[in-house]
């Protein structure tokens, strides 16, 4: 059994264009939560909600990762940072050699900083590069440069922390060309881990208004597509290879939290906006309205969600009471959806096995078979894996294997 904890931290210098995540830039927003305050109102959460799993008989292991995401979790300070590992650890324990990651801002970290970090108990640092070209960097709205990355990978690495790189493939006005140098300056850096991401643009975020006055282009389907297959083969020449639809790691670098998400294991949410998942959890768990009834049809697990504003949120907290907005059940069919779809993200592949756990039927050989000749999957076996092509086919992938399955 596997017990992990994210940590959403909602504060930023500046909004990127692009994003449509719970973040904000003033530095207070009232009832406590402010910048300077957060940790001791999500140390506070932690508190109420290990209450709430003892008064539920939800008996979790010792944490196995802890990732602090956002947000840019480093606007925090480093002790802050690392005061929020301790009470974890107080409060659930945390097993030996567990992961511990912060994303971060290039710029806003230094070498000082990282080594709190390390010292703190973390493993692993998750900088948000996203381009390599100062223009496409503009675009996207990013603060830092090309010169930040460097300089602070390298001071990550140097007090002992491994390092992951994000990227951002498709923004209005990159070229192909521009994209190679991006990747190519991503491995020059000598990281264990890249992530990279097709950019996708909510209507209500400033780059999505850009695009429907025709300031800027949409991200276009077929550039992307180019560019994924570009990254996979120059990053799988580096020896990185993929594990997860977006994630690629040398063996033994993979985030283990982020494979936690995808093998839909337990996982505790803390901060304005953040999820949890408890997949052992009955439906009589449910908080708010409609917790007490429960239908005949069994329950999969619970889903719940903290108060996005992180004012309201922390007026919750300040009434000793747990702050979520909402719950909901898992029930069969969610059940039998979500093993496809993470199953069918991960180079690990869906064991035909699993599927024959929450369905009434597995695929039929020949349907396999059609998915192999399509070029969807590997040749069948025991486990469906996707090939290049079905990475870039997913959803349709997906649908296809759930078209086949019974409910």
């Amino acid at each position: 059994m596997t017990y992990e904890l994210y940590i959403h931290v909602p504060f930023c210098l500046r909004r990127c264009g692009y994003c449509d995540f719970n973040t904000y830039t003033a530095t207070d927003l009232g009832e406590g939560a402010s910048r300077s305050n957060f940790a001791q109102m999500a140390i506070r959460e932690m508190h109420i909600l290990k209450r709430w799993q003892l008064e539920h008989g939800i008996e979790e292991p010792p944490i196995s990762t802890i990732f602090f995401g956002g947000g840019t979790p480093t606007t925090l300070a480093a002790d802050d940072v690392v005061a929020l590992v301790k009470a974890a650890g107080d409060i659930w324990g945390i097993e030996d050699g567990a992961e511990i990651t912060t994303e971060a801002n290039p710029d806003t970290v230094d070498e000082s900083y990282v080594a709190t970090l390390k010292d703190g108990g973390f493993t692993r640092i998750s900088f948000g590069m996203q381009s390599a070209v100062p223009h496409v960097l503009h675009t996207l709205d990013r603060t830092h440069t090309p010169e930040n990355v460097s300089e602070h990978v390298a001071d990550a690495q140097r007090v002992g922390l491994e390092v992951s790189v994000d990227l951002i493939y498709g923004t209005p006005g990159e070229s192909v060309e521009d994209w190679r140098v991006s990747v190519e300056t991503a491995l020059a850096l000598d990281v264990n881990h890249i992530s990279a991401y097709a950019l996708s643009l909510e209507p209500t975020t400033k780059m999505g208004r850009q695009v429907r006055r025709g300031e800027l282009p949409a991200p276009d389907d077929d550039d992307e597509a180019s560019k994924y297959e570009i990254a996979d083969r120059l990053f799988s020449a580096r020896g990185l290879r993929w594990y997860e639809i977006s994630n690629w790691a040398k063996p033994g670098f993979e985030s283990r939290h982020n494979l936690g998400y995808w093998r839909n294991v337990d996982w505790a949410a803390i901060g304005p906006g953040a999820h949890s998942h408890y997949a052992q959890a009955e439906g009589r768990y449910l908080h708010g309205e409609g917790a007490a009834t429960q239908d005949s049809e069994k329950c999969f697990g619970i889903r719940a969600w903290d108060i996005a504003f992180p004012r309201v949120w922390a007026h919750q907290l300040n009434q000793d009471a747990l702050p979520w907005k909402d719950t909901e059940r898992i029930d069969r069919t969610a059940n039998i959806e979500e093993t496809v779809m993470l199953g069918l993200r991960l180079r690990e592949g869906l064991p035909l096995s699993r599927i024959e756990e929450v369905a009434a039927s597995t695929p039929e050989p020949s349907v396999l078979r059609r998915l192999c000749d399509e070029g969807l999957i590997e040749e069948p076996s025991s486990v469906i894996v996707p090939t290049l092509r079905g990475r870039l086919l997913n959803d349709a992938l997906i649908g296809r294997v759930l078209d086949s399955v019974a409910y």
